[in-house]
């Protein structure tokens, strides 16, 4: 759902990516105080005017992370609208594709070399406690680069299955995409291992 950075030098991409999710926690925190569906529509038009600002690049961006929350949205509708609480139903909606949408936008903006310092220089106090500051920066690092790893794996193993079936798939897939996983998280390991590991970098000597 968070997409790689976009190549680009817009007004965002220039910003220190530390006041950018300074401003995106402060954003999140304030999104969810809103409880008029109405309030949260204009918000969403102001963030359709961030990502034009970006570009035709940043808007098709944008609109492929809003397709992905389609249907967690329509379920939480119908269910609110099973429940009667339709009104609810929709503000929670609505905030869904705000907050994803403000997260997914610092992303794009946002190198994930710089990301990456960002939250290894926050995590700084852990080495303290004798954990490695790397540990959080790469799991971000992690999870932001194996998302769209994971969207195509996917994608290309239901391209294999159609190809040898008319059969709809259904958790056929599952199998095959764990062990893939498994075999690339190996793959990761020993490269991480020849690499020293998480071990905190060393200081350099004054």
């Amino acid at each position: 759902m968070l997409s790689l950075a976009l190549p680009g030098a817009s007004w965002a991409h220039r910003l220190p990516v530390g006041v950018k999710l300074a401003g995106l926690a402060v954003v999140m925190v304030g999104a969810m105080q809103l409880r008029d569906p109405w309030v949260i529509a204009l918000a969403l038009v102001g963030l359709v005017g961030l990502y034009a600002s970006l570009g035709r690049a940043g808007l098709a961006a944008g609109l492929r992370a809003a397709r992905s929350l389609f249907w967690i949205v329509a379920v939480i509708l119908l269910w609110h609208l099973v429940t009667d609480q339709a009104r609810l139903g929709l503000t929670l909606g609505l905030r869904v594709f705000l907050m994803v949408g403000l997260a997914n936008f610092v992303t794009l903006t946002t190198p994930l070399p710089e990301l990456i310092a960002l939250i290894e220089w926050l995590a700084q106090p852990l080495s303290r406690l004798g954990l490695s500051p790397r540990l959080p920066a790469l799991s971000v690092a992690l999870m932001v680069r194996f998302i769209p790893i994971l969207q195509g794996r996917f994608g290309q193993l239901g391209l294999a299955w159609r190809a040898r079936s008319r059969r709809r798939p259904g958790s056929r897939l599952l199998a095959p995409l764990s062990f893939s996983l498994l075999d690339d998280a190996e793959h990761l390991a020993e490269a991480l291992r020849a690499r020293g590991g998480l071990a905190p970098r060393k200081q350099g000597k004054d």
